[in-house]
């Protein structure tokens, strides 16, 4: 690569546009935690001074009092039950306490405690709405035991759970629970009896709440990969759970999620839609917190007219995945963050390019590094024209650099005269000074595709290579035992070999560059890998062991090509006949050649003055 003026100003760009990423996420978060915590103040003050207006509201219900208020009116069971259904990629535990899902285990994945990876697990965690039990007595369903618990089988493998709450005037609830063979998604029917008897105004208020708990190494990190995100009106939308705290529904919404960086957990209407609703969430914070955000989400579904109706939602619990997302049609992928604000363009080359290629190179081996070494090959093997034209205008300029040289001798100081001889020495000799700078910009983007790929790619969860244990998160085997600023707690040594790769092919590049007479042009290129050693070290290990085999590979090419391939005399050569040719000047060359004329005799004329 060619280290000219063009080249250190993209990278001074592109490390602005890290520190930038980095800063704004870390300082949303902080603002929302701040706000958080002012408002947890308020809730303990208000809590700590509550208004009793009698000995009897002084005195809160038990649920054993409740149950007692709204049994003569339903007909439950007297005890929790547990009921267990599972495919091949789900376990998961109901209860009949409210007809609903108690806790789910994914099969294939493993937690940070060596267990399997848990959602919806927590006290907090329910699925319930709001039924009419007499008058002025709405109750929640999870204040009932259902009756039943019943487990059927079909003949395609799907297990069907069922639950029914029945009322003594005829009226009647059933949940049905459907799990089939591969899938993450159940389906969860609830079938009414008796509209009008049960819900006022034929609207069901559904309150979903889930406790998303750390599933990765760096909770912090994680939190930063976290969103809540929705369907609504047809148009994906989502939040990070750091940028605010709360999102109002006013137009229809399909679906619902929480996020986590590789699971999420959702809910969907499938058939219509909620009508309107408002979703809230909080970041616990504390020193033994584990809690990645809280989300609560009210919304409202207008039921039929009817005396009888069926609702059907589906409950998602499972990995952030791309394909498995996509099959079910309602833009769900799009949390699959393979590309988002400003650079959401990249999303397609991840899409349509890295994925399938990742994919396909991993049905021939098990060892994801070497999966990802195949894919560092096949993408410089796609960029290899422009890495090619970047070499090829590095030779030129090795060719022009004695020439460059005798004109900064002959000039001095002068840095006008000397810009205005340069850029006559780069025409007469048909060289771009941009030819080096343009190839090595454009490969931007896919530097910004891959850093949203290895972290959103789910597939590399768990999976070692060499001292990395998880290519998913930043490989540690050295722990400094402080957290140092920008830096972390830890050295991670694919960041080491990336970093010096880097440092390898800035000095090689100079070599080959005219020397610089800013300091700062002239040492930037040596200073950048260093800056990349903060920005790298809580980075996937997959991403930094991607660089560090693409900078090897670099490093190669450009021994190989440069005195290999290129013939320099050639090159030569060729510039001496362009020199002898008749140049057209352009219309821009033109003006800057007029303007940096004008700039000399004025600088002259204040010269002669003094």
């Amino acid at each position: 690569m060619n280290f000219d003026r063009n080249t250190v100003i993209g990278f001074v760009l592109l490390a602005v546009l890290f520190f930038g990423m980095f800063y704004f996420n870390s300082k949303d978060q902080q603002a929302a935690a701040k706000k958080e915590n002012q408002k947890d103040s308020l809730a303990k003050t208000t809590q700590s001074t509550p208004q009793i207006n009698s000995v009897k509201d002084s005195v809160p219900k038990t649920a054993q009092e409740i149950a007692l208020d709204t049994n003569s009116a339903f007909q439950q069971a007297t005890a929790e039950q547990i009921s267990i259904v599972e495919n091949d990629l789900l376990r998961i535990a109901f209860t009949n306490k409210g007809g609903q899902p108690k806790w789910v285990e994914l099969k294939n994945f493993k937690g940070t405690d060596s267990g399997l990876v848990k959602l919806a697990a927590t006290p907090f965690d329910k699925i319930t709405y709001k039924i009419t039990a007499g008058p002025n007595s709405a109750p929640d369903i999870t204040q009932f035991y259902f009756n039943g618990g019943t487990k059927t089988t079909a003949a395609d493998g799907s297990q069907t759970l069922t639950y029914q709450l029945q009322k003594t005037d005829g009226s009647s609830l059933t949940h049905q629970f459907i799990l089939k063979k591969g899938e993450y998604m159940v389906d969860f029917n609830v079938l009414i009896k008796g509209v009008s008897q049960l819900f006022s105004n034929n609207t069901m208020n559904l309150t979903w709440q889930n406790q998303a708990l750390q599933l990765q190494k760096d909770l912090k990190y994680e939190m930063q990969m976290s969103e809540v995100a929705f369907n609504m009106d047809g148009d994906y939308d989502y939040y990070n759970i750091a940028s605010r705290t709360e999102k109002e529904f006013n137009d229809p919404v399909k679906w619902l999620a929480v996020k986590q960086q590789f699971f999420n957990t959702a809910i969907v209407a499938q058939k219509g839609t909620f009508s309107s609703g408002r979703l809230e969430w909080n970041t616990p914070t504390g020193d033994n917190n584990r809690t990645v955000v809280q989300a609560t989400a009210n919304m409202k579904m207008s039921l039929p007219g009817s005396n009888d109706a069926a609702v059907a939602f589906g409950i998602y619990y499972g990995p952030t995945e791309y394909k498995t997302l996509k099959q079910y049609g309602n833009e769900m992928e799009n949390m699959v963050n393979l590309g988002t604000g400003i650079f959401a363009f990249v999303k397609y080359i991840n899409r349509w390019i890295i994925l399938p290629v990742f994919d396909f190179f991993s049905k021939f081996t098990s060892n994801f590094g070497i999966v990802i070494l195949l894919l560092t090959l096949f993408i410089r093997l796609l960029i290899s024209p422009l890495t090619y034209k970047s070499y090829l205008s590095g030779a030129k300029m090795k060719v022009l650099k004695p020439e460059i040289e005798k004109l900064k001798a002959k000039h001095g100081g002068d840095q006008q005269a000397m810009s205005m001889d340069q850029m006559k020495l780069f025409r007469e000799a048909g060289v771009n000074p941009l030819g080096g700078c343009i190839p090595a910009l454009l490969q931007i983007p896919i530097f910004f595709a891959l850093y949203s790929f290895f972290n959103s790619n789910v597939a590399l969860r768990g999976q070692g290579f060499l001292w990395s244990d998880d290519l998913s998160v930043y490989d540690s085997p050295i722990m400094l035992g402080v957290d140092i600023p920008l830096f972390g707690d830890h050295i991670s040594l694919f960041t080491i070999t990336a970093v010096i790769t880097s440092f390898l092919i800035s000095i090689y590049s100079m070599s080959m560059t005219p020397d610089q007479n800013n300091p700062i042009l002239k040492w930037m290129p040596y200073i950048f890998p260093f800056i990349l050693l903060f920005v790298f070290n809580g980075l996937p290990a997959g991403l930094t062991w991607y660089y560090t085999v693409s900078n090897i590979i670099t490093l190669v090419l450009q021994y190989i090509i440069q005195n290999y391939i290129i013939n320099h005399d050639k090159i030569l050569a060729k510039m001496e006949v362009n020199r002898k040719k008749p140049k057209t000047k352009s219309k821009w060359q033109e003006r800057m050649e007029q303007m940096q004329e004008q700039q000399k005799k004025i600088k002259e004329t204040q010269k002669n003055r003094r």
